[in-house]
């Protein structure tokens, strides 16, 4: 089932089929643009020529789409991905209706909605279903890679903790508001440029910022964010779209500029690791190119980097490189035709073409593991629940501080 498909990222966990999962799809949605949309962009998966998907909509359009969804219960998964205010009581009542939930991020965008989380996932756990969310960052070859280098201690030796001024790890995400979903121009509606509807940077996209760090930082750890997470500080600023550039990217009339406070930067410390990420927005990539991702990671050994889609390792003591060129070539060798080349300064990572499938097929990448544990949920690990609590504690409580500073 599909719940109110309001975002993009709902049609792209159907850009290919599953093993053991129906192709019939119940939507419910109101008649309107979003579901328009969505219904749109199915529409092209199943006709494309290449490797055309096969789904069966039935589509049930009311007022109250999620009483209808709970009401007649058609299926036992429900994908959810639109506003991100009411997701979390839409998540909530899925999983207390017995239904697995498939969510994109952000399950919530305000503080005080952290114990519905902590509520959810205790359900979930305590009647055997799987409520999860789609962290498609991780199946990204570039970050998956840092966390293979990040804990091989002969390539990074340990991770320094650095300080608010030179954190242990930065990063840097740019989203663009005007861009093409698979081939096609995408038209925002116009609630997303609402932060009440949507949230602000850091709550929304900045998850998949959050969530790398402690999966890169502390790989298969329980993490405890009472104990574990000390913010440090938030600041929040706009970036300002003309009438013609709004109308552009959501086909709707606005009368003057709208100043759409989307970009956060915020510093805190994981268990004594400082971390800083500026979470940005801009209006369009000058290339027409994808988002952006600039990953820092220093270590006592070498720095990791993620750059232009590339991995780096930077020795800190050049006498060193000899034996972590090699150490990095024994790290990378069980991909077979990946390469570490001696490139100056630095370790360039030659990443083959097969492993950057893009961003889009990462959806469907999430939604086999999400499968995976649900023909099993004990196998989902303890560490994603305590994980998920951090990475939403982060994002709220960063956002907050964010609106206090001037």
């Amino acid at each position: 089932m599909t719940l109110d498909p309001g975002h993009f990222h709902a049609s792209l966990v159907q850009k290919e089929m599953y093993p053991g999962v129906s192709p019939r799809v119940t939507v419910y949605a109101p008649l309107g643009f979003d579901l328009i949309e969505h219904l749109g962009r199915v529409a092209r998966f199943n006709l494309r020529s290449d490797r055309p998907t096969h789904w069966e909509l039935d589509i049930h359009t009311s007022d109250d789409p999620l009483a209808q969804m709970l009401r007649e219960k058609p299926g036992n998964v429900a994908v959810i991905a639109g506003r991100n205010r009411p997701k979390i009581d839409r998540i909530q009542a899925s999983v207390n209706a017995g239904l697995n939930v498939l969510s994109d991020k952000p399950w919530v965008i305000r503080s005080a909605d952290l114990p519905k989380v902590s509520a959810t996932l205790d359900t979930a756990e305590r009647n055997g279903l799987v409520a999860y969310d789609l962290m498609t960052e991780r199946y990204e070859v570039t970050n998956y890679l840092l966390k293979e280098l990040a804990n091989d201690p002969q390539i990074v030796g340990r991770i320094v903790p650095g300080d608010a001024q030179n954190p242990g790890v930065y990063m840097e995400s740019i989203h663009w508001l005007l861009k093409t979903v698979d081939g096609a121009p995408l038209l925002r509606p116009v609630w997303f440029f609402d932060t009440n509807e949507q949230g602000e940077g850091l709550s929304d996209v900045g998850t998949h910022l959050v969530d790398l760090a402690a999966w890169t930082l502390y790989p298969q750890t329980i993490l405890d964010y009472r104990a574990d997470i000390k913010m440090e500080g938030a600041k929040r600023f706009p970036t300002t779209m003309t009438a013609d550039e709004y109308k552009r990217v959501t086909g709707s009339p606005r009368n003057g500029p709208l100043d759409y406070y989307c970009n956060t930067v915020v510093q805190y410390a994981l268990r004594g690791v400082h971390v800083k990420l500026d979470v940005l927005w801009k209006y369009q990539s000058p290339t027409n190119g994808p988002d952006t991702l600039i990953a820092v990671y220093r270590g006592t050994r070498s720095r990791l980097e993620i750059r232009d889609g590339q991995v780096s390792i930077v020795p800190s003591n050049a006498a060193d490189k000899a034996a972590i060129l090699e150490a990095t070539r024994q790290r990378v060798a069980h991909y077979g035709d990946m390469k570490a080349n001696d490139a100056g300064d630095r370790i360039q990572l030659t990443i083959p073409d097969r492993l950057r499938v893009g961003h889009e097929a990462h959806f469907g990448e999430v939604a086999k593991k999400f499968f995976e544990y649900l023909k099993n949920p004990p196998s989902m690990p303890a560490w994603e629940k305590a994980n998920m609590m951090a990475k939403y504690y982060v994002t709220t409580a960063g956002v907050d501080l964010s609106q206090q500073s001037k």
